[in-house]
């Protein structure tokens, strides 16, 4: 992969990591899959490429609409940056009050109804909307278009990772994570992340 932009790729990979990391029905639903080991696979797939989607609209459309007109760079960047350090000091009020995700037994479903329902949360969640089409697609503007593709495929990687990690390392990660201390730790590093590229974007705007 000559000429691949790996700073992109990683800082995207960093960015996707701190917005997709977190407590919500989505990865609860990831979790217990991955409990009852039904449908494993399909699961991590139909999430991660379904994120991937979203990502590659947001680098490749919206991110270009975004790059074209400068004074949207420039407002989309400033509520990026908003944001982000809004996401860090939620992730650092949750590490002090730290809780625990139980993973909830439910009867066996068919796989129809589990990809049905791994779409409702990802496409019934407003909120990635913002992170994928907004947040995501506004970064990558600020890269030409070589590096902006590193940076989609970074910010898809990380869903990759934390969904098939997720879901297949459910039984080792359930005992941990029972732990309010583990989700301490967990969300220090989300709202550190979170602060430092919040703080990046926010130089670019002086």
């Amino acid at each position: 992969m000559n000429g691949f932009d790996f700073a992109a790729a990683f800082e995207g990979l960093l960015l996707g990591a701190g917005l997709i990391i977190a407590i919500d029905v989505q990865n609860a639903f990831v979790l217990r899959q991955g409990l009852l080991r039904r449908h494993i696979l399909p699961v991590a797939l139909v999430c991660s490429f379904a994120d991937a989607l979203l990502i590659a609209a947001g680098v490749g459309g919206f991110g270009r609409l975004v790059q074209s007109v400068p004074v949207l760079l420039t407002i989309f960047t400033a509520l990026g940056a908003t944001f982000l350090f809004f996401y860090g000091a939620v992730a650092f009020r949750n590490a002090l009050h730290p809780g625990t995700l139980e993973a909830a037994t439910a009867e066996k479903a068919g796989l129809g109804a589990v990809l049905a329902a791994c779409l409702a949360f990802t496409f019934l969640n407003p909120h990635v909307y913002f992170d994928t089409l907004v947040l995501i697609g506004a970064s990558s503007a600020r890269f030409p278009t070589p590096s902006a593709i590193a940076f989609g495929i970074g910010a898809a990687l990380a869903s990759f990772l934390w969904f098939f990690g997720l879901a297949y390392g459910a039984r080792l990660l359930t005992p941990i994570f029972a732990r309010p201390a583990a989700w301490r730790v967990l969300d220090l590093l989300i709202g550190i992340i979170m602060w430092t590229i919040g703080a990046k974007l926010a130089i670019e705007l002086l």
